[in-house]
């Protein structure tokens, strides 16, 4: 079967900044959903019509993987709104109850970045915006998507890995 929208591809895959560290790695096929949001636009654009066994590295851009990183979605809130334990690398699914930053986008993810005795660092930034990434990707296979998945537009198993792929502590910009 050759894909295309909309149909579940199953991939595996590495994912490496431009210097050759890795980022992230998905060893064991996960199937996403081809003609939705599941998957990068490039990856769609490079995937579409093609079928199980096919190989292919991508060079991404910043616009094209995370975006560019935002020095406007990094906010200083005070400690005190926070948990007791509290460390860089948890996150908050919107701005935490308390924030007194009224200009905090209320979708994002925030990613605390450092930890101070007045103050928490958070930013609104996915971990990966700004950096170029290469992706090598292996199609494991290709299947007609369920009404289900149709309609959602997703496959229910979601898989978010690369979102939590900086460990506390470590600097990404």
């Amino acid at each position: 079967m050759l894909i295309s929208s909309p149909c579940v591809v199953s991939l595996t895959w590495r994912l490496e900044d431009t210097l050759g560290h890795l980022i992230d790695e998905l060893s064991e096929p996960v199937e996403f959903f081809f003609g939705g949001d599941d998957l990068l636009v490039k990856v769609e654009e490079a995937i579409e019509g093609q079928q199980t066994g096919f190989e292919t590295q991508l060079q991404l851009e910043p616009e094209h993987a995370f975006g560019d990183y935002d020095p406007q979605l990094v906010f200083f809130e005070e400690r005190g709104i926070f948990p007791d334990h509290v460390e860089p690398g948890m996150q908050f699914d919107g701005p935490p109850e308390g924030a007194t930053t009224h200009n905090m986008p209320q979708d994002a993810i925030y990613t605390i970045t450092e930890v101070y005795e007045t103050h928490v660092v958070l930013d609104g930034n996915h971990p990966l915006a700004g950096i170029a990434l290469r992706l090598t990707l292996q199609v494991r296979d290709v299947r007609r998507a369920t009404e289900e998945e149709i309609e959602q537009g997703t496959v229910a198993q979601q898989v978010v890995t690369v979102l939590n792929t900086v460990p506390p502590g470590s600097q990404v910009h």
